[in-house]
């Protein structure tokens, strides 16, 4: 049974790490726009879907949560760019994704020098398999 334990843990830890090396994520505060831009760059053969991905049933779309914070006001929704729309053979069905690269962008109002965190929630999926949803902590130091 400890062993069964043991080679249970192994390969979640191995799909974790695989999944955050089949994507690379960056963030910063844009000044001018008065923005937060997420970038994530995908690596060949692989997608990251949408917030909206076009279907009830299937993969985990992209998400962002915020922690609250009275010194930043959140402005609409994350924006994300059109999404490639396509049949994809995991769930059988059409769905919105990116590849390669894709920014998310969040515009705020800050009142003060803030530390904005929070969370992305995302999956990938290649041709063949998808791998478990991955909730990674952000954190962005703004001065105004």
């Amino acid at each position: 049974m400890k062993y069964f334990l043991f080679f249970i843990l192994l390969l979640l830890s191995v799909n974790l790490s695989y999944s955050q090396n089949a994507i690379n994520w960056s963030w910063r505060y844009d000044q001018l726009s008065q923005a937060i831009v997420f970038n994530a760059q995908i690596n060949d053969g692989w997608h990251l879907y949408s917030q909206h991905v076009g279907n009830d049933i299937g993969p985990v779309p992209t998400a962002f949560s915020f922690n609250p914070s009275n010194n930043v006001r959140l402005i609409d929704q994350v924006i994300e760019p059109v999404p490639i729309q396509k049949y994809d053979e995991n769930f059988e069905s059409t769905m919105d994704f990116f590849e390669n690269n894709v920014e998310f962008i969040q515009k705020i109002d800050v009142k003060e020098n803030t530390l904005v965190e929070g969370i992305i929630t995302y999956m990938v999926c290649n041709d063949n398999m998808c791998l478990p949803p991955v909730d990674l902590p952000f954190s962005i130091e703004i001065t105004k």
